[in-house]
């Protein structure tokens, strides 16, 4: 599943910037130019975050937060040219979950994303402590995988890359995805990293089950595929 993420700001060049960078990490973008396009097409399309900017015409960018506050509780961060205090205690207290203040740096703002997704994730999400699948049973609360019926010892970030490809079937990662997603935006070890702890959860997945199966997708990662 790719999360969705609404764009919102009058100026097309910030629109277009922020769209190249979220789809090149692999997220689905929808692009609105005024406040009531923002409001018309997060009631449409359901985004997963939207990116608001204050300063739009037609609705500003608090009467839309206001708005979609009526109805949804999807994560929303602020981005606009101003900078005082009242403006960001006033976008926090109408429901937003953060803010970046112009001229931002797209990395940043993409990393904010990230951050908010997981939050809300765990925020939102009845806790999904385990999963389960024919002949797998993975519990991330007590880390512990089964596969066949038999606890296998396992590490950490084993089980917890297994289970967050497993909780997320048939979506692809890749390999930075999983180091931001599954090691934390904090981590700077290789994205070798990776391929290593998969060669290892292959060696006590193979031919388990064909019903699915931890897959390479050449050329971009890994998924975890449910026929």
């Amino acid at each position: 599943m790719k999360y969705k993420i609404l764009i919102v700001d009058d100026d097309e060049n910030i629109c277009e910037l922020l769209r190249l960078y979220l789809e090149k990490e692999g997220y689905e973008t929808v692009v609105a130019n005024d406040g009531r396009e923002a409001v018309e097409k997060a009631n449409k399309t359901l985004p997963d975050l939207i990116l608001l900017d204050i300063m739009l015409p037609k609705l500003d960018g608090w009467q839309v937060c206001r708005e979609i506050r009526k109805t949804q509780e999807t994560p929303i961060i602020m981005i606009t040219a101003k900078g005082e205090v009242f403006d960001k205690i006033l976008g926090l207290e109408l429901g937003a979950d953060d803010y970046v203040t112009k001229p931002f740096d797209t990395k940043e703002v993409v990393a904010r994303v990230k951050a908010v997704l997981r939050r809300s994730n765990d925020k939102n999400k009845k806790q999904v402590d385990e999963v389960k699948y024919s002949k797998l049973r993975i519990n991330i609360t007590n880390y512990e995988l089964e596969i066949d019926g038999k606890l296998i010892d396992t590490p950490p970030k084993e089980l917890e890359l297994i289970y967050h490809l497993a909780n997320n079937p048939n979506r692809v990662y890749t390999r930075d995805q999983l180091l931001d997603e599954v090691w934390g935006f904090d981590y700077y070890g290789d994205s070798r990293t990776v391929d290593v702890h998969v060669k290892r959860l292959r060696e006590k997945l193979e031919n388990i089950s064909s019903e699915w199966s931890l897959k390479t997708v050449w050329g971009v990662g890994y998924k975890f595929e449910v026929k």
